[in-house]
């Protein structure tokens, strides 16, 4: 006996709940990892942005928090929270599967287990890796495998090929040819105490002190322009102040921040917004 996606699918149809809120529980669902190690994450859990979330259901921010709070109240239970800090994934589970004992509608019969059993629903690192393997990422197995794995821990916003490249670093200098391929979810877990320096190639060029005022200066402009609202807010400077201004700005802000364009661009919407010349 053990839990399902199928028997949670079940509790979901089985409570009452908006239209709008039983999609999102399925789409919540379908996220949710069976197996530790399952995208990194703990049994049980799903992890999503809420801007991702805002996507796939095709509504407003505030609309989506409306959803979430209908769920959070309804026999679901679903809980949120954010280990990784403020910009990462939030993390989600439903309150009601972590009680098995006390909600016999939960437990699936024997012949109710495909989906959670079958291999090719989860993410496992197994096999060997050999460290003077190709140096692109992309043209090994493991760059899905990374991606997947990435969106619920440490280094969920570093680029796939920088988190490859500094495993291997990080193996040749231990003399390792031939590693299990476990090791790199561990090392990807461990991100910030182990690779935190090799992410950012640049940081060696900046003092520590200003690399950081320049991170929180990033982020605060980025936040003031959702990147939702991108499209609106490209549209609105450039009848401010034209297309060649707008693309010194830019590039401006690349040099500044050190960042890939789409942030320095959200970077220049936000400053905008922060100087009136559009609305938020």
């Amino acid at each position: 006996m053990e839990l399902t996606t199928g028997a949670i699918l079940r509790r979901i149809t089985e409570t009452p709940l908006s239209v709008s809120a039983h999609k999102l529980a399925t789409i919540i669902l379908d996220g949710i990892a069976w197996k530790d190690g399952y995208n990194g994450l703990e049994r049980g859990t799903a992890a999503f942005t809420l801007g991702s979330l805002a996507d796939k259901m095709g509504v407003s921010r505030q609309h989506l928090t409306r959803l979430l709070a209908e769920l959070a109240a309804s026999a679901l239970g679903l809980i949120r929270w954010k280990p990784y800090g403020k910009f990462a994934p939030w993390v989600f589970r439903f309150g009601s599967v972590d009680n098995p004992e006390t909600e016999p509608n939960l437990v699936s019969a024997t012949d109710d287990t495909s989906l959670s059993r079958d291999s090719k629903n989860k993410m496992m690192f197994a096999g060997k890796i050999e460290i003077a393997t190709a140096s692109n990422v992309h043209r090994t197995p493991w760059a899905e495998m990374i991606k997947a794995a990435k969106t619920a821990l440490p280094c969920w916003n570093v680029d796939t090929q920088v988190i490859w490249d500094a495993f291997r670093a990080f193996n040749r200098a231990r003399g390792h040819e031939q590693v299990p391929a476990g090791y790199l979810l561990g090392f990807m877990r461990k991100w910030r105490a182990s690779a935190s320096s090799k992410a950012r190639p640049m940081a060696s060029t900046r003092p520590k002190s200003v690399l950081g005022s320049v991170e929180i200066e990033l982020h605060r402009l980025i936040a003031l322009a959702p990147s939702t609202n991108r499209g609106f807010h490209e549209a609105d400077l450039l009848r401010v102040i034209g297309q060649t201004a707008y693309n010194e700005r830019v590039l401006d802000a690349v040099r500044l921040f050190g960042c890939p364009k789409f942030a320095a661009t959200l970077a220049v919407h936000g400053k905008a917004v922060l100087a009136g010349e559009i609305a938020a």
